[in-house]
């Protein structure tokens, strides 16, 4: 793996993502701050369709149960940053792998749009990150070309690497796609300390797990309640396909969700303290299902 790059218990400890902004169009690079809460919501209606005509009017925001004043508000599609998490390990060898790279390469050159910013990392025992931040998605296409799928699955050691590279992020936006067809076999770092650090950032998290029904020792199957432990806290969700031709429709699903999302912001009336506070986010007087993160820990001190 590349020198400096593989996370250690200490930087769980000291990572603080959160939510101010930079200028969403100005270039600047995106930094952490205390005085702006942020919340990416995708709203569906009771028949499951994504809603995407919403006002600002629309939308309730409550922090502990508290009624809070949306100051900020964005509909349609903005620029996003996202990272790309790809297991590499010994299951993924074979077609499992040529489907990956085809499904990611249709949604880095087709599906994302070009302002969009990318990373790819790729892991097996070790993550590995194989382009950093990168406007322009159709730039990273073929380039897991070379990548040859061999060792162990550390899902929990990539997530801890991928989420201290949002501090450096350029826009508000942010995304993690992580896809899998394993269970952890060989993190150093535990899901609780993921847990915990997705709790301080502002990043939604999808997972693909490929989960097809073949005989493979119980603990190298997809642990789907541990992906969706790690997913639906952050807004995202964990989608279970049957093998890996389904890649395609399950990144084409992601894609089109990224383009109908809302982005909310509201100042809290307290000071960092510390503490973890709830959001719940909803629509008024309308049967849609609203998922946005859950919350969000106030830290104390911040990173630059």
């Amino acid at each position: 793996m590349h020198p400096g790059l593989r996370v250690i218990g200490g930087l769980l400890a000291t990572l603080i993502l959160s939510f101010g902004a930079s200028d969403l169009h100005s270039g600047q690079v995106f930094r952490s701050g205390v005085d702006l809460v942020q919340v990416t919501a995708t709203v569906r209606d009771a028949g499951g369709r994504l809603v995407g005509d919403l006002d600002r009017g629309d939308f309730e925001v409550f922090e502990d149960g508290v009624p809070q004043s949306v100051t900020q508000f964005e509909r349609g599609r903005v620029p996003v940053s996202l990272g790309v998490l790809l297991d590499v390990s010994e299951s993924m060898y074979g077609q499992r792998m040529g489907d990956a790279r085809q499904a990611l390469d249709r949604f880095l050159v087709d599906l994302l749009e070009p302002s969009d910013e990318v990373f790819l990392m790729v892991f097996n025992h070790d993550p590995l990150l194989e382009e950093p931040w990168t406007v322009g998605p159709g730039n990273l296409g073929g380039r897991l070309a070379g990548v040859r799928p061999y060792g162990a699955t550390a899902i929990y050691d990539a997530m801890a690497m991928a989420l201290p590279l949002f501090d450096t992020r350029t826009h508000r936006r942010a995304a993690i796609v992580l896809i899998s067809d394993g269970s952890d076999t060989a993190s150093d770092v535990l899901l609780r300390d993921v847990q915990q650090t997705l709790r301080q950032s502002d990043a939604f998290v999808y997972a693909v797990a490929i989960d097809a029904p073949r005989k493979r020792p119980i603990n190298d199957r997809v642990n789907t309640h541990t992906l969706r432990s790690i997913t639906d806290g952050s807004g995202g969700y964990t989608e279970v396909i049957h093998d890996s031709p389904d890649l395609g429709p399950a990144t084409e699903r992601i894609a089109e969700e990224l383009n109908h999302q809302y982005t909310l912001g509201y100042t809290p009336d307290h000071p960092p303290d510390g503490r973890f506070h709830r959001i719940r986010v909803r629509v008024k007087g309308r049967d849609y299902t609203v998922r946005a993160r859950q919350g969000y820990l106030a830290a104390t001190t911040r990173t630059r």
